[in-house]
């Protein structure tokens, strides 16, 4: 009957990643169905969360090491 969020309920609203958005030829608008051009960082109350939108964040950066770094002296 009720669905549970994906991802929990820790993902913040944002336009961004919105069903009814759609990213502009201006990386920094988006298209909404319900209200015109607005932020990506904008919401409303028709926010309805679609993961395929998400970009996720790059992996931190691995240390480079060294080969003295694993010898035993």
């Amino acid at each position: 009957m009720f669905r549970k969020p994906m991802f929990g309920a820790t993902v913040p609203p944002a336009c961004e990643y919105c069903s009814f958005g759609r990213r502009a030829s201006d990386p920094r608008m988006i298209l909404c169905e319900k209200r015109g051009v607005v932020s990506p960082y904008y919401h409303c109350k028709k926010f309805d969360y679609d993961p395929l939108l998400r970009i996720p964040r790059r992996p931190p950066k691995l240390p480079s090491f060294s080969p003295e770094d694993f010898s035993l002296d």
